[in-house]
């Protein structure tokens, strides 16, 4: 059964109300437990919070166990816990390598994210990570959307641009910068 093998990896989630102390709280708690963490993310969503991580479990662990202990944490009280093998590579690939960080922002539209996304597509650019925000502003709100993609070098000229375009068009700010 999955939730009984030990040794490897395993992918930790949690879903909670935003409250402070929740990264410490379970980050402490899975170092106490032999754990160590890979690639990890965090976020305020609304009211709720995200934690997720790739997790390397001790042997003498299991992904039952993990779940159990971290659900019975009082900084996750209310919280969705679920921990599960985790079967892919945790190498990142050569597509995981960010060349560049995208921010847009101005009016929320709808389709937007998908709009945007579906230019890095068409220049074969990975999104690695995405972060979209309605942030409180002078004029009421501002949406910040914010990518870290990879674009092959070869086209990375011309997918910005596209991007900047399209941005432009919808009358909202593009700013990027290579890394």
């Amino acid at each position: 059964m999955a939730t009984e093998s030990t040794a490897g990896l395993a992918l930790v989630s949690t879903f909670c109300p935003d409250r402070v102390g929740l990264v410490s709280g379970i980050t402490s708690h899975l170092f106490e437990q032999g754990i160590n963490l890979r690639d990890a993310t965090f976020a305020s969503l609304g009211s709720g919070a995200e934690f997720s991580a790739v997790c390397e479990l001790p042997e003498n662990l299991t992904v039952a166990e993990v779940q159990a202990s971290l659900s019975s944490l009082p900084v996750l009280a209310g919280a969705e816990v679920k921990v599960s093998p985790f079967a892919f590579d945790p190498q990142p690939g050569p597509q995981a390598l960010v060349t560049h960080r995208v921010e847009v922002s101005g009016g929320d539209q709808p389709g937007l994210v998908a709009r945007l996304s579906e230019i890095f597509t068409q220049f074969d650019a990975n999104i690695v990570r995405l972060d979209a925000q309605t942030l409180p502003d002078r004029a009421g709100e501002r949406y910040v959307l914010r990518f870290s993609v990879s674009i092959p070098a070869e086209r990375a000229e011309v997918c910005l641009s596209a991007v900047a375009n399209t941005a432009e068009t919808l009358g909202l700010t593009c700013r990027t910068e290579a890394l």
